[in-house]
């Protein structure tokens, strides 16, 4: 039972840092299946709370708390909306991982120096979307280092590169420029 408790206390801590700091970091999202060689693509993120700044393939993403932005370079256009929690949950692994872990089964290792603790969430029940979900967090500062989601035979991972805390908080708002078309989908 105390096991548990530790479990709870290290994933509730994580949660509870990234509500009260700024994660920024570049990384590297990676995604594979038993057939294909894994496709790599880079990007990078700040996390402060449920706001984030996403860019990845040309698209920058940010999310203010109420609208999500999201800018192609290539079209020069900008979606404005007001997203669901499932596609907040898709385009944030991190709140994927909070929103899920009420409903899975949560285990820990430590890693063999006590550096690292990796924390795993298993749904209690079939049907979830996934199979498993991995977090491998630093434990002297409660920084996420890698993550990965598997969904049948689909692996998806975020190799965290430099990830820290920052101090300054940025704005989570795309502003356009004056020849960028905007697509207002809110309500």
């Amino acid at each position: 039972m105390s096991n548990l408790l530790v479990i709870l206390t290290i994933l509730s801590s994580f949660f509870a840092n990234l509500e009260q700091k700024t994660l920024q970091t570049e990384f590297v999202a990676s995604v594979s299946d038993e057939v294909n060689a894994p496709l790599h693509y880079p990007g990078t993120a700040t996390i402060h709370a449920q706001k984030f700044i996403l860019t990845m393939f040309g698209i920058e993403a940010a999310y203010d708390g109420t609208t999500m932005y999201m800018y192609s370079s290539d079209t020069d256009e900008l979606t404005i909306s007001t997203p669901s929690q499932q596609e907040l949950a898709q385009t944030n692994p991190f709140m994927t991982a909070k929103t899920v872990a009420e409903n899975c089964q949560v285990t820990e290792t430590l890693s063999a120096d006590g550096k690292e603790t990796v924390v795993t969430l298993t749904p209690k029940e079939a049907g979830t979307g996934f199979n498993r979900f991995t977090l491998r967090i630093r434990n002297a500062d409660l920084i996420p280092l890698h993550l990965e989601i598997r969904e049948g035979q689909k692996i998806s991972s975020l190799q965290l590169q430099n990830p820290m805390f920052i101090t300054t908080e940025p704005k989570y708002v795309i502003e356009p420029n004056p020849s960028t078309f905007v697509n207002d989908l809110r309500l």
